[in-house]
């Protein structure tokens, strides 16, 4: 069980709680990178299968691993155990902590979330080792999340700390992921399909974690190796729509004018001919762990509904309308009958307005609590699947009928912790917290609502 507190969680909420524990632990060990690279890739003859893509590696005369990510250390572990000894050449950038050397592949240590030197350092090596490769070559690329800030490559012109200040910049101004990458994009070497460019004319297979909402493979990772459809005027743009263009580094704001004037090329587009060489395949997403719960609770007897991966707004919202959802179950069997799991998945944001400290999966099931009030074997959960939530060492919170009478009993005004956006001391007064510790995936958020009957 990767839920580090389940018995207490158990004890506490009784048996709701534990299938929603159970269900988190199944979404999560379906996103894990070595596994899911077991699983999806394997060779047969010298056939090498990933997913339903195959190679025959006799045709193959150099086989190189390339990536970066979070989760990338144990994806590139897991595919040299499987290629072992084919493999020519290969390097990872990897969290600074994780960073060490597999017998053919580097895992080379770089910095999170905002990039440094060693980073590019680490970038311009996947270059040169890339750019050396025939039609004859097979390049693995493996991406999850955190490519974008380990994995940086800007222009010659643009610094490191110019770099740096622009990605603060970014993170701070309210721009969502696909408008972040946009900037990004037009400043890299390397993001927004270069990665691809500098392979050709090599074989490029990508195999790719996602931790974006929807699974774009043009944003996960800033899409080094897929088509770009955004242009230098749509970095512009994003620049002043937050009201950042006349502060950011005047390097980027150069660079970025020179390419709206056509003096700088445009990131490779679809139809271009290297996306011919390139296939990109997710291997887990939120999606995939979804459909592993809703496996799983078939197994426990429920009746199941996968309501959305793209779960998206504001926490305590979405709390709201997960709680109708159980309350409907509950009290009228619908949209599906009891037993009933529902699960969905996502990422919510928190518009912050208070002092207090929390996450917004902590801060969803916070506001849900109200909902199921009183309703007996009802429990409704929020987890991160990288057991980070929010800067608490809490991966989420559960919730059941019984929190609201427990926080009265404590003599706790949740009302007034929510309005202070202070979800996590809320919750770990109930002992409701769940915890985890970082479980080296990320597929965005689960949610889980349980409603039992007399059956379960």
């Amino acid at each position: 069980m990767i839920i580090k507190n389940y018995e207490e969680l158990v004890e506490v909420g009784g048996k709701a709680v534990e299938v929603v524990l159970k269900l988190f632990d199944e979404g999560i060990r379906r996103a894990d990178p070595y596994t899911t690279i077991l699983e999806k890739v394997r060779i047969e003859d010298h056939i090498l299968s990933i997913h339903d893509v195959k190679v025959d590696l006799r045709d193959i005369e150099r086989i190189v691993i390339v990536g970066a990510g979070k989760a990338s250390g144990r994806m590139a572990e897991a595919i040299e155990g499987i290629l072992k000894d084919r493999i020519s050449d290969g390097i990872v950038l990897v969290p600074r902590e994780e960073a060490r050397r597999l017998k053919h592949i580097v895992l080379w240590g770089s910095d999170h979330p905002i990039p440094s030197e060693r980073g590019v350092e680490g970038a311009r090596r996947i270059v040169d080792t890339v750019s050396k490769l025939s039609e004859h070559d097979l390049v693995i690329v493996l991406l999850s999340g955190g490519a974008s800030a380990l994995m940086p490559l800007p222009y010659s012109n643009i610094g490191i700390d110019d770099l740096r200040e622009l990605t603060e910049q970014l993170l701070k101004c309210g721009a969502d992921i696909r408008e972040v990458n946009a900037v990004r994009k037009h400043i890299s070497m390397i993001k927004g399909g270069w990665l691809a460019r500098h392979a050709f004319p090599a074989r490029v297979i990508s195999l790719i974690i996602s931790d974006v909402v929807g699974d774009p493979i043009d944003v996960i990772g800033s899409g080094p190796t897929a088509p770009d459809t955004s242009t230098f005027e749509d970095a512009i743009n994003v620049l002043k729509k937050y009201s950042i263009f006349d502060k950011v580094p005047n390097s980027v704001k150069q660079h970025i004018l020179k390419g709206c004037r056509g003096e700088i090329p445009e990131t490779p587009k679809p139809g271009d001919k290297i996306f011919g060489k390139v296939t990109n395949i997710i291997i887990a997403s939120n999606r995939e762990s979804l459909k592993a719960m809703s496996k799983l609770a078939k197994t426990m007897g429920f009746n199941t509904l996968i309501l959305s991966s793209t779960v998206e707004g504001e926490a305590r919202e979405v709390g709201k309308v997960l709680s109708s959802i159980a309350r409907e179950i509950y009290n009228w069997n619908n949209p599906i009958p009891k037993p009933a799991v529902v699960v969905s998945g996502g990422e919510t944001t928190v518009t912050v307005r208070g002092r207090g400290l929390g996450g917004r999966n902590q801060e969803l099931v916070l506001s849900a609590a109200k909902g199921i009030d009183g309703l007996e074997n009802v429990a409704i959960g929020s987890i991160g699947s990288d057991g980070i939530d929010g800067i608490t060492d809490a991966a989420g919170g559960v919730v059941d009928g019984m929190t609201i009478r427990d926080a009265i009993e404590l003599g706790l005004d949740l009302d007034e912790y929510l309005a202070n956006n202070d979800s996590f001391h809320a919750l770990k007064a109930l002992r409701r917290l769940i915890y985890t510790g970082r479980t080296g995936t990320n597929v965005n958020d689960f949610q889980a609502i349980v409603v039992l009957d007399n059956r379960i």
